[in-house]
């Protein structure tokens, strides 16, 4: 799922484009990807745009009249810039957005239709989709601190919880974790002062670095590279491969849809977590450290 340095890069490339620009047509293949009904679609045709923003993990084009499309990608959606009165074309493609400057076409991979729009008027129909969660890049420690601490939970849970912290998924939380050295099923109200501030400067961090690359890879152009995975993170989708830090091999946990990734030699003193799958097969023979594994794996 695109997350807050991805949907920034989105949001910047799209102001470029169709900032002060009119949306002439709004053209939808999916019949499940409109999720309001008043106002009608047809209502934003012909409207300027004022300004594109986001608001957590969505993009909020804002248009004259008072009326907002609230798009959110969910885990598979992306968007590609194309010129003027572009057809869509392929299974992929969920509908197109034609402005006056030029053609955004919203497609998702998958048989899954996850993602979604909204069309609402007056902003505060806005707050219907602002699940609460902190903007650590303006939050002062104190209140990450407050935030990360009002719920007992993993501290990777707490992260992409988007009530608690805003922009934050599961990529981007496996490499704030490994920056921070802290152990992704760590209890957020276990975690010391040091800990926590170490995890607060480490979020920061990670947040404004992978922003500034996007926008250094994208450059004028326009994202058409979002991607969760990606050879210059640490440990995100790097399972097995070593550690850049210590180079012991990155190891995982799986469950339903979800993977974190983790370093046991930075972040867990060396313990490897069980992978609930595995862990119900093997039982006590589940490895305890990364020298049991090789002995496993040596058999």
């Amino acid at each position: 799922m695109p997350e807050l340095p991805d949907i920034t890069a989105y949001v910047e490339a799209l102001n470029r484009r169709v900032g002060g620009s009119t949306l002439e047509d709004v053209r939808l293949r999916s019949p499940f990807l409109l999720r309001s009904v008043d106002p009608p679609i047809s209502t934003v045709k012909g409207k300027r745009v004022r300004e594109v923003r986001r608001l957590g993990k969505r993009i909020i084009f804002a248009l004259e009249d008072d009326l907002f499309i609230v798009l959110h990608l969910m885990i598979a959606g992306r968007l590609k810039w194309r010129e003027a009165g572009k057809k869509s074309a392929g299974k992929i493609d969920l509908g197109a957005f034609d402005f006056s400057t030029g053609t955004l076409l919203l497609t998702e991979a998958g048989s899954k239709r996850r993602a979604s729009l909204h069309v609402v008027k007056g902003a505060d129909a806005l707050v219907e989709f602002d699940r609460g969660g902190l903007e650590v890049l303006t939050a002062t420690p104190g209140a990450f601190a407050e935030r990360l601490t009002s719920e007992s939970h993993t501290v990777k849970r707490a992260l992409t919880d988007p009530r608690l912290f805003s922009g934050i998924g599961n990529a981007y939380s496996d490499e704030i974790l490994h920056r921070a050295k802290l152990s992704p099923v760590k209890l957020t109200r276990r975690l010391t002062p040091e800990e926590t501030q170490r995890l607060f400067d480490a979020t920061r961090a990670i947040l404004i670095e992978w922003t500034d690359r996007l926008r250094e890879e994208t450059g004028d152009g326009f994202p058409e590279k979002v991607t969760a995975f990606r050879d210059a993170m640490a440990v995100h989708g790097r399972y097995g491969k070593p550690c850049p830090v210590c180079g012991s091999p990155v190891q995982r946990i799986r469950y339903a849809d979800n993977e974190t990734n983790y370093c046991p030699t930075c972040q867990t003193d060396g313990k490897l977590l069980a992978d609930r799958a595995l862990s119900r097969l093997l039982k006590e023979d589940w490895p305890r450290s990364l020298e049991e594994l090789d002995e496993i794996k040596q058999r």
